[in-house]
């Protein structure tokens, strides 16, 4: 069998930042076992693999150890192979996913996901081991698929140095920490998910689900520009979309090649 694979950076005009994805679009799939041994292989934080046609596929993604319900910059990266390398001329393209369906259209140099919202609601009584894994504790808690620990600033956001085998043991999928940007941002985070295989991944779309709606009520903006302050870092275009999230990023291409086994 021979897979094509891209490497697509998202979320960065750059390459070697923003975040990395691999890109497997299929003709038939192959069972569980396979396109997770690909995922494992590949090692990054997500490996997207699609099929169909017309602009209308079906999506799963896979990190190096399981499947996950969303991701956001494994399908921006995604449509970034469908416009650039599939169907040239299309303006938008939609997958069919566990999350339901979500639409990429071209803005510009952009590329704009349409993806469910997930506002947070509010945690009295955060987790010890949130709260030890994060080593400092935050201005409050909120929680929807993932932990959102909110702080005063940027500095203390950039400062953090979680102990992942604390985080690990949470019953969420991962952990955002959030605070106030400075200079041209609206707000900063950082993701962790060391229970799903990535310690910190580099720029996370799907934590923006959550992110966007509470930075939105918070700071009553309807356009909001986010950085994720990780070693590599990303910049998002964010809109709230009553319940949906529009995010725009950018993609650049690393590598192609194929799969074969």
């Amino acid at each position: 069998m021979k897979i094509p694979l891209y490497h697509v950076d998202a979320f960065t005009g750059q390459l070697f930042r923003g975040n990395p994805a691999a890109v497997c679009p299929l003709k038939d799939w192959p069972n569980e076992a396979t396109l997770q041994a690909i995922a494992a292989e590949n090692n990054l934080s997500e490996t997207a693999f699609f099929s169909g046609r017309e602009g209308a596929y079906k999506i799963r993604w896979f990190t190096p150890t399981q499947e996950v319900d969303l991701c956001g910059h494994a399908t921006l990266a995604a449509a970034f192979v469908v416009f650039n390398f599939m169907q040239t001329e299309r303006k938008s393209v939609t997958f069919v996913s566990k999350s339901g369906r979500l639409k990429v259209t071209r803005a510009g140099e952009l590329l704009v996901l349409d993806f469910p919202a997930r506002p947070p609601q509010r945690c009295p009584e955060p987790p010890a081991a949130l709260l030890k894994g994060l080593g400092r504790k935050p201005k409050e808690v909120w929680v929807s698929r993932d932990y959102l620990a909110v702080y005063d600033s940027e500095d203390e956001v950039r400062r953090l140095k979680p102990k992942m085998d604390k985080l690990a043991g949470l019953d969420k999928l991962g952990v955002i920490v959030t605070a106030p940007g400075k200079n041209q941002y609206d707000f900063v985070s950082r993701f962790f998910a060391p229970n799903a295989g990535v310690p910190e991944d580099p720029v996370t779309g799907s934590a923006h689900c959550t992110l966007v709606p509470y930075w939105a009520l918070r700071l009553n903006k309807e356009r909001l520009l986010a950085y994720q302050a990780s070693a590599r870092g990303g910049e998002l275009y964010c809109m709230p979309r009553g319940e949906r999230v529009a995010i725009g990023g950018r993609a650049v291409l690393y590598l192609r090649g194929a799969v074969e086994f």
